[in-house]
């Protein structure tokens, strides 16, 4: 029978590290206390998932508001202690369902990362993915090169033979003033065809989150940011979730030389794997433009379970379906 016990996500992690397993960031305290910062999202609870007396997975979630109704996302949760056949993780759905209904009768749905797609719908909004690229940084400098690919080898040691990019830890300077760096996202967003965040975004995520969670990582050029990535650290797992690159340095492979030297800086601090955040495959076949250059850095693609809808009031979530087809009707 599973069980869902409330607690507070300084209790989630503190059960999650007795259990052995390091939580995503987006399931932790800090995360939790970031979130709490932006208007229209509230950290709303989390839960020790069990079977009997045993826990077999962890789970917080955020209240979003947005367009006059609320729904709770939790990103990368349930964090599992071992992957879950499609019949537990229904089970746990349902009952992570149940609770909710019970407790907040505002929320339309749930948004959660699961393995099986039974009881679920696609997501009204956001882009997920079920395959990432995750880089064992262990073992040293060439330890990670020798990892990679043929051709990730041969682009990061032309990268370091010919790029005039100096590469260093940028966090502090970037917690001073981070205009320099979002000019580079302004000009990333133009060329690939996104707006990007507001500066504040940006400067907000690396200021709450501090040094020991979040790290920013620059190359330049004669003194100039060409190119930068926003890093999230959680224990030993690092998720690059942002990252721009000026256009007039795209031939200079810029991004070769700064991503494995990323590696490198953070194997060196204690980091044992990389994450990417996400490539294209059949099920998210809008981002395989991101897979030529991610999947050279490692030998496998690691699956990860997408995130789905589970509407609570079923009406009600047909009609944001019905007002979200139009609008896609009316971009296309």
């Amino acid at each position: 029978m599973i069980t869902l016990e409330s607690v507070t996500t300084t209790e989630l992690e503190q059960a999650a590290s007795d259990a052995g397993i390091t939580l995503p960031i987006e399931q932790t305290d800090i995360w939790a206390r970031y979130q709490a910062d932006i208007p229209g999202r509230t950290p709303w609870g989390a839960y020790l998932i069990r079977r009997d007396s045993e826990t077999i997975a962890f789970i917080s979630f955020i209240d979003f508001e947005t367009h006059g109704y609320h729904y709770l996302r939790s990103l990368h949760g349930p964090t599992w202690i071992t992957k879950p056949s499609q019949a537990e993780e229904r089970e746990v759905m349902d009952a992570l369902a149940k609770a909710v209904r019970e407790r907040d009768h505002n929320v339309v749905f749930l948004r959660i990362d699961l393995w099986f797609a039974d009881g679920t719908v696609p997501v009204l909004s956001t882009v997920p993915y079920d395959q990432t690229v995750v880089i064992d940084v262990t073992g040293g400098d060439d330890a990670i090169l020798a990892r990679m690919k043929r051709r990730g080898r041969r682009d990061v040691r032309k990268a370091l033979r010919e790029c005039p990019a100096e590469c260093a830890d940028e966090t502090t300077q970037a917690l001073a003033d981070f205009s320099q760096y979002y000019d580079v996202m302004v000009e990333t967003g133009a060329r690939d065809g996104f707006t990007p965040a507001p500066i504040g975004d940006y400067a907000d995520m690396i200021g709450a989150l501090g040094e020991n969670h979040c790290r920013v990582f620059a190359a330049r050029i004669d003194g100039h940011v060409v190119a930068w990535s926003i890093v999230t650290v959680n224990g030993t797992h690092a998720v690059r979730y942002y990252a721009g690159m000026r256009s007039e340095v795209m031939r200079l492979h810029v991004t070769d030389k700064l991503l494995y030297q990323e590696c490198c800086m953070l194997g060196a601090q204690g980091i044992t794997a990389y994450d990417l955040m996400g490539i294209g495959s059949d099920f998210a076949p809008s981002l395989k433009g991101l897979n030529e250059f991610k999947t050279k850095f490692t030998e496998e693609v690691t699956p990860v379970a997408p995130g789905r809808d589970v509407p609570l009031h079923k009406v009600f979530y047909s009609t944001l379906s019905a007002v979200q087809h139009v609008r896609r009707s009316l971009r296309k």
